[in-house]
């Protein structure tokens, strides 16, 4: 037993610094991108975010330390009740001899899909009080997609992951998965514009994210996916009437700190269904629309 909790804790620490690795260089990026886009408004943006890129570091620092080992024994657990125990549907073995690379595309689409209908559950009553940390984000930047409560983090994991292992997939077919949507999805919280014009039938864009973060009822359950808008086409919930400017943000009352936050999801009071409301003022607390 102490021989495994080293190793759990020695590939936390290692997926940690990973993180912490890729922030740098992602950060760079969305950085550059943004003073091409905004230009010297970009400034101005940054200071306007500052208190919640802080509030989304102190979130992601807290998931790697708590979420992080637990994320590592459940992905064991995930592989070892798959693909040694049977649980499978369709056996491993089947993929086998394919080209890498359809499989890995095939493995990113069912990988949406599943996210797709993994995030429309996010948004009932059971799940909405962890997901709402995620909204309540009023200043949506490429760093809001490290703002996600741990219960959120989780069942998102095992969710996504074990739909693909239940498939059978390979794991370049789960990493590549993970990869992409997770790189992509920063993309689409970035404070962008971009609308992707014809592109937006086919692909998820920043415009089409942000107005599913918007205070705006008419934006409300719509705009799941994370990389292929098609889903949301054929399943009514697209919308985009153009680039978002709406006020961002959620109803639900939690404090903008950490502690704020991660206990929102732990009272009784967080499970009542909010009616949306305009936003006011802004304050020490987010008030908008789910």
């Amino acid at each position: 037993m102490p021989d495994l909790l080293a190793q759990i804790l020695r590939d936390s620490w290692s997926a940690g610094l990973d993180v912490f690795r890729g922030l740098v260089p992602t950060g760079l990026f969305f950085l550059a991108l943004g003073a091409l886009v905004k230009r010297s408004a970009i400034l101005s943006d940054m200071r306007r975010a500052a208190s919640e890129t802080g509030l989304n570091l102190q979130i992601l620092v807290f998931n790697l330390v708590v979420v992080g080992p637990l994320i590592v024994v459940l992905s064991q657990a995930l592989v070892w009740l798959f693909r040694t125990q049977g649980w499978a549907l369709i056996d491993p073995s089947v993929w086998v001899g394919l080209p890498a690379l359809p499989v890995m595309l095939l493995g990113i689409f069912i990988g949406d899909f599943t996210g797709y209908w993994r995030h429309r559950l996010e948004h009932t009553r059971l799940l909405w009080p962890s997901h709402a940390v995620h909204h309540s984000d009023t200043e949506m930047t490429w760093l809001t997609l490290e703002r996600f409560h741990p219960i959120n983090r989780i069942t998102s994991f095992v969710i996504d992951t074990a739909v693909l292992l239940v498939l059978g997939l390979p794991t370049e077919a789960v990493i590549a998965n993970n990869l992409v949507r997770h790189y992509y999805g920063y993309l689409i919280h970035a404070d962008l514009p971009w609308t992707y014009g014809p592109l937006g039938w086919i692909f998820v864009s920043p415009a089409m994210h942000r107005w599913h973060h918007a205070a705006d009822p008419a934006a409300f359950d719509t705009n799941y996916a994370t990389v292929f808008s098609i889903f949301d086409r054929a399943f009514g919930t697209f919308r985009v009437p153009g680039p978002c400017t709406a006020p961002l943000g959620v109803t639900d009352r939690m404090a903008p700190t950490l502690a704020g936050q991660i206990g929102y999801a732990f009272s009784p009071r967080a499970y009542r269904r909010r009616k949306a409301t305009a936003p006011g003022p802004r304050s020490g607390q987010q008030v908008a629309g789910e």
